[in-house]
């Protein structure tokens, strides 16, 4: 929609939104928003972030490949502390979900779920994916308690040696069940549809000693373990499964910009994380499949700095007072 003749900035507040031009707005507070938002605070840039509150870090029990955290670290408990350093630079945070970009003279205008707008010059998504989780109503005891786990980069580790299923179609599951053998010499590939594998597949199965299971009827969990339920009706159980039923890609705000997409449409973008629109960028699991922390804060850093180096200079006031944060020795 053009903003041609339009000044939102005239235009009255509306219900958790905010009037004055924001260099940029955050949407998405995982760790990768939360990062971004703390780089730009510390630039001493005025910006904005919205959570849904549904950022995908949340599902994880204990992470122990989060640098910094020899002892590992929750999902939740990384977030509470990424949003408490954000938090005391002054970032404002806004409990809303972003349902629309508009392009406009200043910049974009973001709407939020509650009828909130936000003017801005820049805005940055770090908006992620959603798991496919198997449709069952005991998915989170699941993955809390280690019998569901939803990222072998992550803590494939922590499952080494254990006897492991890899739940998914095929044959997209059989390259994940190989990359499992470098962890367990016991991993056992449980089709999710009714695709019958063709005999390379067998082959390669059996070549990286990978059983193979026909589909099941069914998927249960019971005492801290899943299991399927076989069409002879005996139940197969694992100490760990690991469903690979892919994602869907939180991407939609951009593309109805007009940004461009991949083919499982993660957003493309440049060296500095900026997508195919001028002054939209993308950051974390929305933009790479290497869906890992790690990754998603290198992207922040990277595309926090060149929003601030690439709007217009704010030289500091003398006088200024600085934001709260901790004080240098």
């Amino acid at each position: 929609m053009s903003g041609a003749g339009r000044d939102p900035r005239r235009e009255p507040e509306e219900a958790g939104g905010t009037r004055q031009l924001h260099d940029c707005v955050v949407i998405g507070a995982g760790p990768a928003g939360l990062t971004a938002a703390l780089y730009l605070r510390r630039f001493h840039r005025d910006i904005a972030v919205l959570d849904a509150g549904n950022s995908r870090a949340r599902w994880i029990p204990s992470s122990h490949n989060c640098p910094g955290f020899p002892d590992g670290v929750s999902g939740d408990d990384l977030l509470a502390r990424m949003r408490e350093q954000a938090s005391d630079y002054g970032t404002l945070l806004k409990k809303a979900r972003a349902t629309r970009l508009e392009k406009v003279e200043q910049g974009f205008l973001v709407h939020d779920a509650q009828g909130g707008q936000y003017l801005t010059r820049t805005v940055l998504l770090a908006t992620g994916i959603v798991d496919v989780l198997p449709e069952v109503d005991w998915a989170e005891p699941a993955v809390a308690c280690g019998a569901m786990r939803l990222c072998a980069i992550c803590d494939g580790f922590e499952a080494s040696d254990e006897d492991l299923a890899v739940y998914g179609p095929l044959p997209s599951a059989l390259g994940h069940a190989q990359f499992m053998r470098s962890y367990s010499a016991r991993v056992t590939l449980v089709p999710s549809s009714e695709v019958e594998p063709d005999q390379a597949m067998r082959d390669a199965a059996r070549r990286a000693g990978i059983e193979m299971l026909q589909r099941p009827r069914d998927l249960v969990f019971e005492d801290g373990r899943c299991g399927f339920v076989e069409t002879s009706g005996h139940t197969r159980w694992f100490d760990t499964v690991y469903p690979v039923l892919g994602g869907r890609s939180q991407s939609a705000l951009a593309i109805e910009l007009g940004a461009r997409v991949d083919e499982a449409s993660e957003l493309v973008v440049d060296r500095d994380q900026m997508t195919s629109v001028e002054g939209l960028y993308a950051v974390g699991d929305v933009v790479s499949a290497l869906n890992q922390i790690s990754v998603g804060i290198g992207h922040a850093a990277i595309a926090a700095t060149h929003i601030h180096n690439a709007l217009p200079r704010n030289p500091r006031a003398a006088g200024a007072h600085r934001t709260r944060g901790p004080r240098l020795p």
